[in-house]
């Protein structure tokens, strides 16, 4: 296959730069991830500061080997870099759904997947049809408004009420989970990273507390906290302490992934009207504009496992024990795989995107999150029939979410969309 060419050249980085959340909020990583791809697809990264090297593998065929191979690459002891030394105990391991290897993780999966299925989530679309249509409100009247600022409650709502979370409550947890991944941020920080990520998961393990324990114990909810109160793994109840976590996992893996989709897929709009022009004269693209916005965007930027034996690959020898980082945005625009990656096609067939990640931790949220993708397109497309970026677009910093912090956009609202507005 003819390989297209990025439309730029290699970027310099310092090995210390992999772990500097402020270096994703100013750089160009998709320079950086082409270089390694092509050069060094098996990097070892030291970063020379007493913190523990790590590897960063960039190919979208070994991103995918290491997500599904959990015989050679174990999530037990941790899934994310972070700002404490890699070679720490993972507080988490075995407990929290993410930092588990099958046939546990499974056990703890599977009840949740019961109320995440296609059917279960279809029950809730009325319900996001209309955050969404809140969402995009202040199109109608013109104004310049604040998308990406907006669009971090986004998720909060549907997964708030899927949880059975108090909504008073929302808002404040939205902002939590960014703090916990966005903590070198001078807009979310309080202090030191240490003291940032302390106090965001301090808070966050407040409310789960007060929202498992106003439950009694025949409560029958079918909420996602319920579901956890009376899961039961190897034949013994989740402890509080693993109730908790759970909830944390699954609220993480919503907040702070989704409003960076619907914030790229508005971002795509603005920069390629012609492409909107596509989506919204033809229905059918619709599905495959999400999946193209999905690959695109790559919220989730790496995740992490730990070598369980040595691995050979691409004539390096990854250590049993050693840190390995997978960079799903790398791989997503991977020329090997894509044709013609660097082109934002909202009709791109066979989109074999790892956006949700790929194996047995595939994202258990997927459905619900192209549910809710969905219908903001739908609305987007029937509501507003030009995008236009109207300010800075600014990034946040952070080395796990390629997100945004600040978009200001204007929309044009259709002539249908103005008929619909009370005179």
């Amino acid at each position: 296959m003819l390989l297209s060419r990025p439309p730029f050249g290699p970027a310099p980085f310092t090995n210390a730069d992999l772990l500097d959340s402020g270096f994703y909020a100013r750089a160009d990583l998709h320079a950086i991830w082409t270089h390694l791809r092509e050069n060094e697809p098996a990097y070892y990264c030291d970063p020379g500061d007493g913190r523990e090297p790590f590897w960063v593998l960039t190919r979208y065929a070994d991103v995918t080997r290491v997500l599904r191979e959990h015989e050679s690459f174990s999530s037990r002891r941790g899934t994310m870099l972070c700002i404490i030394d890699l070679s720490m105990p993972d507080f988490a391991s075995d407990d929290m759904m993410p930092d588990t290897d099958p046939p546990r993780h499974r056990r703890l999966r599977e009840p949740l997947n019961r109320v995440l299925t296609p059917r279960m989530v279809a029950q809730h679309e009325p319900a996001i049809r209309d955050i969404v249509h809140d969402l995009l409100r202040p199109a109608l009247d013109g104004e310049v408004f604040d998308f990406a600022r907006a669009a971090l409650m986004f998720p909060m709502a549907f997964t708030g009420m899927l949880m059975g979370v108090s909504p008073e409550r929302w808002e404040h947890m939205s902002e939590l989970t960014t703090m916990t991944i966005a903590y070198d941020d001078p807009d979310y920080s309080v202090g030191s990273s240490q003291a940032t990520v302390r106090q965001a998961h301090h808070e966050l393990f407040s409310v789960f507390r007060d929202e498992v324990n106003r439950r009694t114990q025949d409560d029958k909810g079918t909420d996602l906290i319920g579901i956890l109160r009376r899961m039961s793994v190897d034949e013994d109840p989740l402890t509080e302490h693993q109730i908790m976590l759970n909830c944390y996992a699954l609220l993480l893996g919503a907040n702070v992934t989704t409003p960076h989709v619907i914030s790229t897929m508005v971002a795509m709009m603005a920069e390629h009207p012609d492409q909107f022009r596509r989506v919204r004269d033809d229905p059918e693209l619709r599905k495959s504009c999400v999946q193209e916005v999905l690959r695109w965007s790559s919220p989730a930027s790496h995740f992490m496992r730990y070598a369980v034996r040595d691995v050979e690959l691409h004539g390096r020898t990854i250590r049993a024990d050693e840190p390995v980082s997978v960079w799903l945005g790398s791989a997503n625009r991977d020329e090997r795989v894509f044709r013609d990656p660097w082109t934002f096609d909202v009709a791109r067939r066979g989109n074999r995107h790892v956006a949700f990640g790929s194996g047995p931790h595939y994202c258990i949220g997927a459905g619900l999150a192209t549910l809710a993708v969905t219908a903001f397109l739908d609305h987007l497309v029937n509501l507003v029939d030009e995008v236009e970026l109207a300010g800075e677009v600014r990034h946040l910093a952070s080395n796990f979410v390629a997100g945004y912090k600040s978009m200001p956009v204007r929309m044009t609202a259709s002539a249908d969309a103005l008929r619909s507005v009370p005179s």
